[in-house]
């Protein structure tokens, strides 16, 4: 007999009871499962991952894709992936034995032990990712970039160490990542410890990037800030006839160049001129094209830039760039403006997949952490891109919309049964064209219908 407890909405009793039924808020995740599975993803991961030789441990692959899952569901540390081994339905839809617990975790990230298997674990999953990209005739941007991932509680964990952060000195991580512009998608990314300068073992990380390229994968321009403007990186783009546009450091001999020029050029933009000269930085090797935009304060208070004292009334930004002459200054501009793309990335990943949260006591551990969230983000984007959306949503919202669904799982006449708690037709329609997209064993051009959080949300509330 069950035993109800009373509450009270403030209209009427509510009685609160218990269920056997195998219920689980995340049924939603069934149309992921079903895409990892039509990528054969769990067999990819059984030849990556370093293998434990125990017979009685849990497949590395198995508690892998227990962890991107969980991770998508909105975990943000290992006792919140350990937590949904109580959701019945997870591993039926991952076909593995079970979620691992935190101890099984620690274990699994702790046979990560150093660079080399790092990289040729991860490295090989980034280019996978790329493999599922289609050609672009005018090639794909490369957008490179560092963040900080603040600890200051972590003394003792490997790697986080004092340096310059946006909030001060603080200890954190300092990682690197590349990310594909047009696609959002991350390309590499290293782990460094937090007192790392940003052009620390950057031309190291992008030797290994170019290198484990698909040979049909052409990148058509290289984006960077001034934290990757020095002689080393900028000669390995050019050696390799990479066409770049980083941004300048504001050295003296640029800021003598600021003050020397006079013939600044209107654009059509209010407020911001352009000026453009054959310059030779200290430490340069050879002279190399800069390209200066000045943007009036009184005009656009909110341009980016930097504010000069002796040229007051102007915020600057300098470009170096090796774009041919017949590409404008202005335009040079346009185009390094698109790499702001790379920050919304790293703002999602420290949002939606845990990136400032994830932490081990062992530096090669963490960053095989971080890489793992990092996959589920990149799978993220694949996810839509096999759907043929043309427009990409964030990761939050496909949790909300989608992945939260809640279900039922049940045994019936011999078959493992998953019903979705979806009551509008119009959602019902919805989810079939959805599954049946991923459930076909061949690619098709057949786009599932976009979604519509509004509309969704307002049927929800029906």
């Amino acid at each position: 007999m069950t035993s109800f407890i009373k509450a009270h909405n403030g209209k009427e009793t509510i009685r609160i009871g218990f269920t056997q039924q195998q219920i689980s808020p995340h049924a939603g995740l069934s149309a992921f499962a079903t895409f990892l599975h039509w990528h054969r993803l769990k067999d990819r991961l059984g030849r990556l991952l370093p293998q434990r030789t125990s017979p009685n441990a849990t497949p590395m692959e198995e508690l892998a894709l227990g962890f991107l899952v969980g991770i998508l569901a909105g975990a943000r540390k290992l006792t919140q992936v350990a937590h949904l081994r109580q959701d019945p339905m997870l591993p039926e839809l991952l076909g593995i034995e079970g979620i691992g617990s935190q101890s099984a975790y620690s274990r699994f990230f702790q046979c990560f032990k150093s660079a080399p298997a790092n990289s040729q674990c991860f490295g090989s999953l980034w280019r996978w990712c790329l493999e599922r990209l289609r050609a672009r005739k005018e090639g794909f941007t490369l957008d490179v970039d560092s963040t900080q991932l603040l600890h200051e509680d972590g003394h003792q964990k490997e790697g986080v160490a004092t340096g310059h952060t946006p909030h001060g000195q603080k200890r954190a991580y300092h990682p690197l990542l590349a990310v594909i512009a047009e696609t959002k998608l991350v390309a590499g990314f290293w782990l460094r410890p937090g007192n790392s300068r940003c052009d620390t073992n950057a031309v190291g990380f992008l030797q290994e990037l170019l290198a484990r390229l698909p040979q049909w994968f052409r990148i058509g321009l290289v984006r960077a800030d001034s934290g990757f403007c020095y002689e080393p990186l900028l000669a390995l783009l050019e050696s390799r006839r990479l066409l770049y546009i980083v941004v300048a450091r504001l050295y003296e001999p640029v800021r003598s160049l600021i003050r020397q020029t006079t013939q600044w050029q209107a654009t059509e933009i209010a407020g911001t001129e352009v000026a453009e000269a054959l310059h030779q930085e200290w430490g340069w090797s050879q002279p190399r094209r800069v390209v200066l935009i000045r943007h009036a304060k009184s005009q656009r208070p909110d341009a980016g830039g930097k504010l000069l004292l002796e040229c007051p009334g102007y915020t600057f930004q300098v470009l170096v760039t090796n774009l041919p002459r017949h590409v404008g200054a202005l335009r040079v501009w346009r185009q390094y403006n698109g790499r702001a793309g790379s920050e919304n990335v790293i703002r999602e990943l420290d949002e939606c997949f845990a990136l400032p949260q994830l932490s081990l006591k062992k530096f090669y551990a963490t960053e095989a952490a971080l890489s793992l969230a990092i996959l589920s983000y990149n799978l993220c984007i694949l996810f839509q891109t096999h759907l043929g959306w043309l427009d990409r949503v964030t990761a939050a919202t496909l949790r909300f919309l989608v992945f939260t669904t809640g279900g039922v799982i049940s045994r019936t006449g011999g078959y493992t049964t998953i019903r979705l708690a979806v009551r509008q037709e119009h959602q019902r329609y919805w989810w079939r064209s959805l599954l049946e997209k991923l459930s076909s064993p061949l690619f098709n051009c057949n786009a599932v219908e976009q979604l519509q959080a509004n509309r969704f949300v307002s049927e929800r509330l029906v």
